[in-house]
């Protein structure tokens, strides 16, 4: 590969998006953003890349092998912020330290992961999510997983479900077990891949009490329903285990408020990489995308670590997956592409400005494009074509008369010249 072709293509794990794509994504961004603002939520703007220690192993994102790390003129280590949560938990740190009352913030960006990409996993993706910040409890929790579910349910994707987890059930019972980190962490693994005989193999080599690797072993079997759910509460006479529980189906009634209820399930055994996760973790599912299209939790301790003390709960939904899943199921996106082309001969240039002007005001794009005499109508009706513009308005110099073109039968209606859209669209 030469020079110029190799400046034609991005790096590995980044893409270009374009034409009817890039319009689709925006408008699937737009809709959700609407929805954040419908329950309250502002939106927030980060830089693309904070000092290091922003994202350092205890703020839990992801290692340091990870993200993307260049250095500024005085030696400080940046990286390409591979997560939003902990730069808008340094933002309520910094301009909302005296604010007592909940902050509902909401923002739409780019992340960065510098992963190996199997499965075609993209290291540069889009996130577009909420947090609220000083509600503990679980209306708090009801609400980002409302939100969640109205904001997928609005860009027309109707067949998912909202996952939950406790992680404080988990923690509960590694506090008994009296296991060492690195173990916790292997253990963590096994449950979270559902590899049984792996949580077996492990839990061999422990010195704990027989029901409580009982419940261990059972804890990948742990999912379904929330009366699935309850049935781990004879298992266990953990309190911190127990309060997990109990918070749950206090969420799971909240949702039934919402009428929301028949849209989540649960599992017991869904355990965050992300340390700083304290409570309910969600993910959500759908067809058309071997990845979760949204992930979020409870994080009451991270603020704590940039010096204000207060309860968060928030969620990212993944733009990029969440597109793939409405394009392999199919569902319409509609958005506004180029629809209209005002051909003109130079000379009737200012009749196709004021024409053009007519069309924005109404709100129908329209392009203007002068006409060059070596090029003939079919070539720019097959231009109009290949960029979705559905009708071609040709004005020749007299001004006098103009000449619609329908794009796709290729089929023309001559007519007087009039500064009037509708004229031109029926």
């Amino acid at each position: 590969m030469n020079m110029n072709n190799q400046l034609l293509h991005t790096p590995e794990g980044v893409r270009d998006i374009y034409a009817e794509e890039c319009a689709r994504k925006l408008a699937v961004e737009q809709k959700i953003q609407h929805v954040f603002g419908l329950y309250g939520y502002q939106s927030i703007e980060t830089p693309v890349f904070e000092f290091f220690d922003i994202f350092k192993k205890e703020r839990g994102s992801v290692g340091s092998q990870g993200m993307y790390k260049f250095f500024d003129r005085d030696n400080n280590t940046l990286v390409l912020r591979p997560d939003m949560t902990p730069p808008i938990a340094r933002c309520v740190a910094k301009y909302y330290m005296d604010e007592t009352k909940p902050l509902r913030l909401c923002y739409l960006g780019p992340t960065f992961i510098n992963g190996t990409s199997y499965q075609g996993r993209l290291k540069e993706s889009t996130q577009t999510g909420a947090e609220l910040i000083g509600d503990d409890t679980a209306d708090a929790d009801a609400e980002m997983i409302a939100m969640v579910i109205d904001a997928l349910r609005e860009t027309g994707l109707k067949e998912f479900q909202v996952e939950l987890g406790q992680v404080e059930f988990y923690r509960g019972l590694v506090e008994e077990s009296g296991m060492n980190e690195e173990t916790q962490e292997q253990l963590r693994i096994l449950i979270e891949n559902k590899n049984y005989f792996g949580v077996e193999e492990l839990l061999s080599e422990q010195t704990m009490g027989d029901d409580l690797k009982k419940l261990f072993l059972k804890l990948p079997e742990l999912f379904g329903d929330i009366d699935q759910i309850r049935l781990a509460r004879s298992m266990t006479t953990n309190e911190r285990a127990l309060g997990a529980i109990r918070r749950l189906e206090e969420v799971q009634e909240i949702l039934d408020s919402y009428g929301l209820g028949d849209y989540v399930s649960y599992d017991l055994g869904m355990l965050s990489k992300y340390s700083y996760y304290t409570g309910i973790i969600f993910k959500a599912y759908t067809y058309g995308t071997g990845e979760y299209i949204v992930a979020g939790g409870r994080y009451d301790k991270l603020l704590e670590q940039f010096g204000k003390k207060a309860a968060a709960v928030g969620f990212a939904i993944m733009a990029d997956q969440l597109l793939l899943a409405l394009s392999r199921q199919k569902i319409r996106i509609d958005v506004k592409m180029n629809d209209t082309i005002i051909l003109y001969d130079p000379a009737a240039r200012d009749k196709a400005i004021r024409l053009a002007c007519q069309f924005r005001n109404a709100g129908i794009p329209a392009q203007l494009t002068p006409r060059a005499e070596a090029e003939s109508m079919d070539a720019y009706l097959d231009y109009a074509r290949r960029f979705q513009m559905h009708r071609l308005i040709s004005l020749p110099a007299d001004g006098s008369t103009a000449v619609v073109y329908d794009t796709e039968t290729g089929v023309s209606v001559r007519q007087a010249y009039t500064e009037t859209v509708r004229d031109y669209i029926h």
